[in-house]
């Protein structure tokens, strides 16, 4: 009896892990708010990025304002390799990330570990 539950723990416990891996998950997309000539998103960091896809107007000066409600030390920085961005997010504080816009297409986002991602697209 012991050897069917540790068959049945090991079989939940690897579908698991493939769907979380493996399996398509759904995002969330924003398009920025644009007001006086500028681009505004808020993301909130929480497990993850909330919005994860941010949709932003070619040419239009963009900011990216982060809040880090989650505690671990993965989520407290995020990084844009093409923009040569690398911040510190502090917790419970908003912090602005002005992102360059003149050159349209997707570009990744993650965390300090490369465990957590985000997109933005320039339009």
């Amino acid at each position: 009896m012991d050897k069917l539950f540790v068959t049945i723990g090991a079989v939940i416990a690897i579908s698991f892990i493939a769907w979380w891996f493996f399996g398509k998950h759904t995002t969330a997309t924003v398009d920025a708010a644009v007001t006086h000539d500028k681009q505004d998103v808020d993301v909130s960091v929480s497990g993850g990025y909330t919005p994860s896809t941010i949709v932003l107007k070619r040419g239009i000066p963009a900011q990216i304002t982060f809040n880090r409600k989650d505690p671990s030390n993965c989520l407290e920085q995020v990084v844009f390799p093409d923009f040569g961005i690398n911040e510190f997010l502090p917790k419970d504080e908003n912090h602005a990330v002005t992102i360059d816009t003149s050159t349209p297409g997707e570009y990744e986002y993650a965390c300090g570990m490369n465990m957590f991602h985000g997109k933005i697209i320039i339009k």
